[in-house]
């Protein structure tokens, strides 16, 4: 895969500075900031990796904190578009999944029950409502949104020139938008019916998406503050001599290793589907979610004031950190998830049993 480097002369890109053109001269390549935060690029995988390196890319994306839709559009849009038979657009896409839309068929069949649209001659659709913090939206060649509609649920795509888009961001200042859909007409050719199942494998692919990110976040607090501790001196020897800040370095490894442990553990699961798969899953964003403050905490506690400051590297990860632990649900809804697919008789083969 060929791979492209857009040199900047600071360590972070404003949201409103972000181009769709030059992110994806090369409708393969995946970009990033060529800088002492991220030095190289990250190819976007070819078409048929498998969702092990699929993770391993999101997870080194995460790391190098690629300005760019990656995950997203790899393990994400990507898997479902071919799922459903619809058409995979080049350059970066991204994903939604909301049931806030109002949504009914453009053509309404003729019948005696129900409203008018409830049915229709064909699947052609009138969309209303809004999008919100819409991953890398004003970037993206076109959005993947999973929705219900009155025959149940749906996915169509459509182009953010489509809707009135709303600018925001999370705390890293990684694009958040909003998009705003006035009695949209999406024509059938973009409208796929999908079963409970599909949907259910979306969710599941978005929160191992946001987990594979996180690992990566959680591995760079590691590099930067283990080569922190080691070459900051105090009271004639390097941090990393002292008892105190040992344990806490090893904790911060541990918590780190916790998450990349679990992200790839799901792997496989995924592949397979069902309930290993959901077990797998919520076990993966539960942890990542729940250790994301600890290893914040603890980078940060390392680094003492220069952590905090826009100049240092180490506020790209934990910045991530903080945002993507509450994106793609949080470690308390994963929590319950995990929680509702275990029994007293599957709880012990659950926990011992190699997936």
């Amino acid at each position: 895969m060929n791979t492209h480097t857009i040199d900047t002369s600071a360590p972070v890109i404003s949201a409103d500075a972000y181009d769709t053109t030059a992110f994806y001269a090369d409708p393969d390549a995946i970009a990033t900031v060529a800088n002492t935060t991220a030095p190289d690029a990250v190819a976007l995988p070819a078409e048929g990796a498998s969702t092990a390196e699929l993770l391993a890319a999101a997870q080194e994306a995460g790391r190098r904190a690629v300005p760019a839709p990656l995950a997203e559009t790899a393990l994400v849009a990507r898997p479902l578009l071919r799922r459903v038979g619809l058409p995979v657009p080049d350059g970066p896409l991204s994903y939604a999944i909301t049931p806030e839309l109002t949504i009914r068929y453009a053509h309404p069949a003729t019948s005696a029950v129900g409203s008018a649209g409830c049915s229709g001659d064909d699947d052609t659709l009138l969309v209303t409502g809004t999008l919100r913090r819409v991953p890398w939206a004003r970037v993206a060649t076109a959005v993947i949104v999973l929705a219900t509609a009155p025959t149940g649920p749906v996915l169509f795509t459509l182009t953010p020139d489509q809707a009135i888009l709303t600018p925001g961001t999370d705390l890293a200042e990684e694009p958040r938008d909003d998009l705003h859909l006035a009695a949209l007409e999406v024509p059938a050719a973009q409208v796929r019916r999908i079963s409970p199942e599909l949907l259910d494998e979306a969710r599941l692919r978005a929160a191992l998406a946001r987990s594979a990110l996180m690992a990566g976040a959680a591995e760079r607090c590691v590099d930067l503050t283990v080569a922190h501790t080691t070459a900051r001196t105090q009271f004639g020897r390097p941090l990393s001599r002292f008892q105190a800040v040992k344990q806490e370095e090893a904790r911060l490894i541990e918590e780190a290793a916790l998450v990349c442990a679990a992200v790839q553990a799901a792997a496989t699961p995924l592949d397979t589907g069902g309930a290993a798969a959901h077990f797998a899953v919520a076990a993966a964003k539960t942890q990542a979610s729940a250790s994301a403050a600890e290893i914040a905490r603890i980078a940060h506690q390392l680094h003492g004031a220069i952590g905090i400051t826009r100049l240092h590297p180490l506020h790209l990860a934990t910045t991530r950190l903080w945002s993507w632990r509450d994106e793609d649900g949080d470690e308390t809804y994963w929590a319950r998830r995990l929680a509702q697919s275990l029994s007293a008789t599957t709880l012990w083969p659950a926990l011992t049993t190699t997936p």
